[in-house]
């Protein structure tokens, strides 16, 4: 085991942060997603998997969470009013019992792609245990729990503002490294950023796509990148479109700009799906005769871009060249590519093993796809497909009437973290290799689960307030 020095220095300045903004394991846990490619330790004996830091705060909201005093009754509250919660034990146990057995009950019966510790690539094998079954699971348990301290701690008080600051300071972090790199690998200084990612992972931070440098951040590489910020841009729109704040439109344009200029595929992908809610949303304003402000700033945003784009093709035909050549790389072109040919048959394999294994899987952690959605029916069957599921339609559902009951920050603050996630979810459907949604997920779901069950105290407390009302009136 290998401590990383810089990871316990970026940790530590975190936890100064948060701390500072009154809120040290929330706000440090959410803030802790802005260093992608930067662990904690380096752990050899599990094939030298690197944790990130965000498992450090994780591991500390959940200890943190279960030494308090009345922890059972807390715990009793948790899974007697968030049904939820269930579903996502039962995964959590059917993701450690898959892990430790399909290997072994379908060893050699079908392909897998696993990482290769002499070649350092990703290459076909037959089913077998790997170390990825204990590392990957185990985030994925980290992840799980952590849902449930946070259901612990949201319920007992309100935090919502804890969970608001978190995911500002998240945005805030993301966008200024983001621009850092940008700036650096422009101005010809390289990757800036390069010393803090500490992480055992391929970095691929020095490509050029079509003549343009990939943006990558704080991350390894440029798709990681965009997953993050499309997530973040999720997060600010929607709240800056609820609250009209200035801070999240701030935000919202620079991320905007570094998503666009990540030069990956995920981010134009995952970019133009999130345009579909945004069109939709402007129509029903329309056809409801109600058109925000903010609707037709975006509009003549939209359209003085269009207009630019013309004016300058129009002045100068091949000044657009290089941009026409990045959109047939990354998206025309994308699949005739060899990449694109090599992550169409990792999912076409995926999903033969999940009929070689009669809809069981393989068990999770022991194969790589090239889509969250096949990585998931590969690793956890049929079975575990239909809980997580079942999670994800908890998040699409989102506060739907509930956010009556709650104050107007609350249910910005809920949907915007519901947004972000679900923003991930898309990107992580594009390029996602693993079936683990990812930490971000967890602490969506807590949030939106613990906002709706407080939602629902409330209008509980209003009834019972109106019938006593009604009640001392007729006596």
């Amino acid at each position: 085991m290998q401590v990383s020095l810089m990871g316990l220095l970026v940790c530590a300045a975190i936890l100064v942060v948060a701390r500072y903004s009154r809120g040290m394991l929330i706000i440090g846990l959410i803030a802790s997603q802005a260093f992608g490619a930067t662990a904690i330790v380096t752990l050899t004996f599990l094939g030298g998997s690197s944790p990130l830091i965000y498992t450090m705060f994780a591991a500390l909201l959940v200890m943190a969470t279960t030494v308090r005093r009345r922890i059972w009754l807390d715990l009793g509250s948790v899974f007697g009013s968030i049904r939820p919660v269930w579903v996502l034990t039962s995964l959590m146990a059917y993701a450690i019992i898959g892990a430790w057995l399909f290997p072994r009950l379908f060893a050699g019966q079908t392909a897998v792609f696993v990482q290769s510790k002499t070649r350092g690539a990703v290459v076909e094998a037959s089913l077998a245990p790997v170390s990825a079954n204990t590392s990957q699971t185990g985030y994925f348990i980290l992840g799980g729990l952590t849902a449930i301290a946070l259901c612990v701690l949201l319920l007992h008080s309100n935090r919502i503002d804890q969970v608001r600051r978190g995911f500002f300071l998240w945005c805030g972090l993301h966008a200024g490294m983001g621009l850092v790199d940008f700036i650096g690998k422009n101005a010809g200084a390289g990757d800036l950023l390069g010393p803090i990612k500490t992480a055992n992972y391929a970095l691929i931070t020095e490509a050029v796509e079509a003549g343009f440098v990939r943006i990558t951040g704080p991350f390894s590489e440029a798709s990681s990148f965009a997953s993050a910020s499309l997530a973040c841009l999720a997060f600010c729109y929607t709240y800056w479109r609820k609250t009209k704040s200035r801070l999240a439109q701030w935000l919202a344009g620079i991320l905007l700009f570094l998503t666009i200029l990540s030069t990956s595929s995920t981010a134009y992908v995952g970019l133009a799906l999130l345009c579909l809610p945004v069109a939709f949303s402007m129509l029903v304003s329309v056809l409801r005769g109600r058109v925000e402000r903010e609707e037709i700033l975006v509009t003549a945003l939209m359209a003085i871009g269009v207009v630019a784009i013309m004016g300058v093709s129009l002045y100068d035909a091949g000044a657009l060249e290089p941009f026409v050549r990045l959109i047939n790389s990354t998206i025309i072109n994308k699949a005739d590519s060899g990449s694109g040919h090599e992550r169409t048959y990792w999912n076409i394999k995926s999903l033969q093993s999940f009929l070689d294994t009669s809809g069981l899987g393989v068990g999770f952690g022991s194969s790589r796809a090239s889509s969250w959605p096949i990585a998931v029916l590969s690793q956890l069957g049929l079975f575990g497909s239909l809980m997580m599921a079942i999670l994800l339609g908890v998040l699409v559902a989102g506060m739907g009437r509930m956010r009556e009951w709650v104050d107007p920050e609350t249910d910005a603050v809920a949907t915007s973290v519901r947004n972000a996630s679900l923003a991930g979810i898309i990107a992580i459907s594009v390029s996602g290799g693993s079936a683990d949604p990812g930490i971000l997920f967890f602490i969506a779901l807590a949030v939106v689960s613990a906002t709706r069950v407080r939602a629902r105290r409330s209008m509980a407390a209003f009834g019972r307030t109106a019938w006593h009302q009604t009640a001392a009136e007729a006596i």
